[in-house]
């Protein structure tokens, strides 16, 4: 479902004058749904059979309150470039190579379309994410279970944790 257009954009007013060049959040985001793997949820789970990796990069807080994908690796947005720069010395240890096929899930479907966008100018090759998100994976039926009491190590940083159990 490459480039379907999407709810994150409502709201959103246009605005390009001929003397700017500056780019709305509308443009960013039809740009990247344009580049980027988008699948429904039941899409996205056959995927993660297949031997995707299902990323979360929904905060602490949204993941306590909502729950969690069973088998998902928890990187936070706020450092996603960080663990997953491929020369970065900060690189998690749990996703392979630029081959590998990665697949974002946020709260609602929004912030992963840019953060997969990095992903392909990072040089991922198969980067994408849910469509609606938690929320519609969720609504899918697909398995979720509440979030786990344990949290970072001392010195742990984020985004290192192994996956969530499947």
């Amino acid at each position: 479902m490459r480039g379907s257009a999407s709810k994150c954009s409502q709201g959103v007013t246009r605005i390009r004058t001929p003397s700017s060049s500056r780019r709305t959040l509308r443009d960013l985001l039809a740009e990247a749904e344009a580049r980027i793997e988008r699948l429904h949820p039941t899409d996205a789970a056959a995927a993660v059979r297949e031997g995707a990796v299902l990323i979360d990069i929904r905060s602490d807080g949204d993941r306590g309150r909502d729950g969690v994908v069973p088998g998902a690796l928890h990187i936070p947005r706020t450092v996603l470039e960080w663990r997953l720069d491929p020369d970065g010395a900060w690189r998690t240890p749990h996703v392979g190579g630029l081959e590998e096929r990665v697949i974002l899930i946020c709260d609602h479907g929004c912030s992963s379309v840019l953060a997969a966008a990095t992903l392909l100018d990072l040089g991922y090759v198969r980067a994408g994410d849910v469509v609606g998100g938690f929320a519609a994976w969720r609504e899918a039926g697909l398995p979720v279970r509440p979030a786990p009491r344990h949290g970072r190590a001392p010195g742990e940083l984020p985004g290192m944790h192994p996956p969530e159990p499947a």
